[in-house]
């Protein structure tokens, strides 16, 4: 599960639409206007998204609002190294 996240979160446009629900549920339309993709596209990556289990989709009407599903990034963070006390890439030990 973990590979496949870091699969689909290494897309711009993915990347892109997550960032966009880290600060909340978002319906469609407002993912389209925010991320400059096509609609087939845009609807191409949330399928990656849904697969991979980082965000959900609820139907309201003609609409589906996405969310983040709690806790899919959190294996992602752990998986990622802690940057050095200089920032990321920092090798020194101090």
């Amino acid at each position: 599960m973990l590979l496949e996240r870091l699969a689909a979160l290494a897309d711009p446009i993915r990347l892109a639409v997550v960032s966009q629900l880290s600060h909340g549920a978002r319906c469609v339309c407002d993912l389209q206007e925010a991320v400059d993709v096509a609609p087939n596209l845009l609807s191409y990556h949330l399928k990656v998204l849904r697969e991979a289990r980082i965000i959900a989709g609820t139907r309201r009407g003609r609409w589906i609002d996405y969310t983040l599903v709690d806790g899919a990034l959190d294996d992602v963070r752990r998986a990622l190294p802690e940057p050095g006390p200089h920032g990321p890439g920092c090798s020194c030990s101090e």
